[in-house]
């Protein structure tokens, strides 16, 4: 039997490795959801921001030339090493990096005017926790800004895709919908302003490549794609070859200025 890890461990396991990979992903680094993730810091250029599991950087690298600071935060040692070596091949002097989980931020309380946050959600062990951490650090009025991948709100769609996510890669816990990620946002004490949804194709070679799936789970996603309803197949747009679409949302959110505001739902 291997070895058993923390759900910590193994996300950092698994990320670690291929932090290189991550930043030259093309998914990762050329998108509309993360152009209009980005877009939240225009005019902000006074702006203190938290980039909430950076990954291979994207967020920040595009964020910094726009406000005075960004902080990139990650699990992974490897990913933290990756943004700041290309932060600095790019003269980002406003870039810094900082080590560890979503819920537990070490960082003062109302210390950031933005957090973003993207594609790390769904590897969160508690979305609760981490949300609370985000509102903690973020002043009164500050922005939160999300994209994830989103989980269909019908049972047989969310069941498949989170099954094909798990099999991918194992660090993944959930794929939210947007129903929950709204009640998630507004128990964290959340204003929702505005909401999007954006269509990612996956090509499958490199959607697998890219995190090291071992060929057994692999082979069990092409098996789990050729034995579904046409339904699914429909839904998720499959591809001959396994690549397939995906819907990734994009939600802004304030912390009020008054404490004891009231959160809202919409």
């Amino acid at each position: 039997m291997s070895e058993v890890k923390s759900h910590q461990a193994l996300v950092g396991g698994q990320f670690g490795a291929r932090a290189e990979a991550y930043l030259k992903s093309a998914v990762h680094s050329q998108s509309d959801d993360l152009e209009a993730l980005c877009a939240l810091v225009h005019g902000q250029s006074h702006a203190r921001v938290l980039d909430l599991g950076c990954g291979g950087g994207h967020v920040t690298l595009n964020v910094a030339p726009h406000v005075r600071e960004i902080i990139a935060y990650d699990l992974s040692p490897e990913m933290l090493a990756v943004v700041a070596r290309t932060a600095g091949e790019r003269g980002l002097g406003n870039v810094s990096t900082r080590q560890g989980v979503a819920e537990k931020l070490p960082f003062e309380d109302e210390s950031f005017d933005m957090v973003l946050t993207r594609f790390s959600a769904h590897h969160w062990d508690d979305l609760d926790a981490g949300l609370r951490a985000a509102a903690r650090v973020l002043k009164p009025g500050g922005t939160l800004g999300v994209v994830d991948t989103l989980g269909p709100t019908k049972p047989l769609l969310d069941t498949f895709f989170q099954t094909i996510e798990m099999l991918r890669d194992c660090s993944h816990v959930r794929s939210y919908s947007r129903p929950e990620w709204e009640a998630a946002i507004g128990r964290a004490g959340f204003v929702s302003e505005t909401a999007a949804r954006f269509r990612l194709r996956l090509e499958f070679t490199s959607w697998v490549e890219r995190i090291g799936t071992p060929k057994v789970q692999a082979d069990a996603i092409r098996a789990l794609q050729s034995a579904v309803s046409k339904n699914v197949i429909d839904y998720f747009e499959t591809e001959p070859d396994g690549s397939f679409k995906i819907d990734v949302l994009l939600i802004k959110a304030s912390k009020p200025t008054v404490t004891g505001a009231p959160p809202s739902h919409r």
